[in-house]
């Protein structure tokens, strides 16, 4: 995992919020929850970011944890949470997770497993998921898939022009690994403050998590193309949502 998001995690939600339907993700995890009977007493989000999806979801659970990394991005969630008292924030690497609790419904979602680079690490991080889950609990998470990042992403470059804010986002493809490299320029006051981010994913088959998720003891309930009920298009689907169960029962 990189140190991303530090300067991001001020302007972060204005910009996810144009380009993803937060409300799609909500129900979606909802309705696989109530579709397979899940208890709602305790809520896990890992690489929870500013809190947006807990925001949407938390109201419909007893206890809620939140999870990132970036102490930036979790200082933004936990403003937006003072006063609740069924929610915690934690910061921890995703790969090193250890709460020594289980949880009825466990999320990590855009692309946060992108985010794991190295093969160890990823099935350490699949492992402790499992390891934090009840017995028939669901695990519900995202990725962007080998097309987007080695397609559509490439090694293109994109540029956001508002009256307040301008980026350039150039990108760097090769061996199953993306640089994203982002300058952003923020208006503050008369004046434009500039910072720069970079942000490194890699591209997963979608076989080699599969093989993963069931060596690991999952069951694959469902695989969709994005959040919606379709099947992935190898060819043109930019994001796969697995819904995941502990157990067979």
């Amino acid at each position: 995992m990189n140190s991303s998001y530090e300067n991001l995690a001020l302007i972060y939600d204005k910009l996810i919020t144009e380009d993803i339907d937060y409300n799609k993700i909500s129900s979606y995890i909802l309705k696989a929850a109530d579709r397979n009977g899940i208890n709602k007493n305790k809520y896990l989000d890992i690489a929870c970011g500013t809190g947006i999806v807990i925001e949407k979801l938390y109201k419909c659970f007893l206890e809620v944890t939140a999870v990132d990394y970036s102490l930036e991005m979790l200082s933004e969630a936990e403003f937006k949470f003072r006063g609740e008292k069924n929610i915690r924030f934690i910061n921890q690497n995703m790969v090193d997770l250890e709460l020594h609790e289980r949880f009825d419904v466990i999320t990590c979602v855009l692309d946060a497993v992108n985010y794991v680079l190295e093969e160890k690490d990823i099935i350490e991080f699949f492992t402790r998921v499992y390891d934090h889950l009840e017995e028939g609990g669901l695990f519900i998470f995202d990725m962007n898939s080998y097309y987007k990042l080695s397609q559509v992403l490439g090694n293109n470059t994109y540029t956001y022009d508002t009256e307040e804010l301008f980026y350039c986002w150039e990108n760097d493809f090769e061996n199953d690994i993306i640089n994203m490299y982002l300058t952003f320029f923020l208006k503050e006051g008369e004046l434009y403050k500039r910072f720069q981010e970079e942000h490194v994913e890699r591209a997963y088959k979608e076989e080699f998590i599969e093989e993963l998720i069931i060596n690991t003891g999952f069951k694959i309930l469902a695989k969709n193309d994005d959040y919606n009920e379709g099947i992935p298009s190898r060819n043109n689907s930019e994001r796969i949502t697995y819904i995941l169960k502990r157990g067979e029962n």
